[in-house]
């Protein structure tokens, strides 16, 4: 994702990767975003992104496209979670940077057994 410019203001990718990052961890049932073997690709690749599972892009009307990865605790209903993560992925975006979401595409990537 390049620069985002709203309204005569530019938003820095890294600034929305967080805000997307921090929304999907603070939803109950998130063990954590993306997958050691997807970040272990993009080190030996060389390509840089720095939240693992992560992917924005803005889409012609302007709006973003959010493709995230995840793993789920145990014990928790993956639709569920899934829904919560989207609802508060998109609420972070719109209130803090001022963008709308066309979408939130979840993957979910493994499930967290803690003992």
């Amino acid at each position: 994702m390049n620069d985002l410019n709203i309204q005569g203001m530019t938003v820095a990718p890294n600034v929305v990767e967080t805000i997307v990052s921090l929304a999907a961890r603070d939803v109950e049932g998130v063990a954590e975003l993306g997958t050691t073997a997807s970040g272990s690709i993009r080190s030996i690749l060389g390509g840089k992104q720095p939240v693992p599972g992560l992917e924005i892009e803005v889409d012609e009307d302007e709006k973003l496209h959010i493709v995230l990865r995840m793993v789920v605790k145990s014990g928790y209903v993956i639709p569920d979670v899934a829904a919560a993560v989207r609802q508060s992925v998109a609420d972070a975006v719109s209130m803090q940077v001022g963008v709308g979401v066309s979408a939130v595409d979840i993957f979910v990537d493994g499930i967290r057994f803690d003992s």
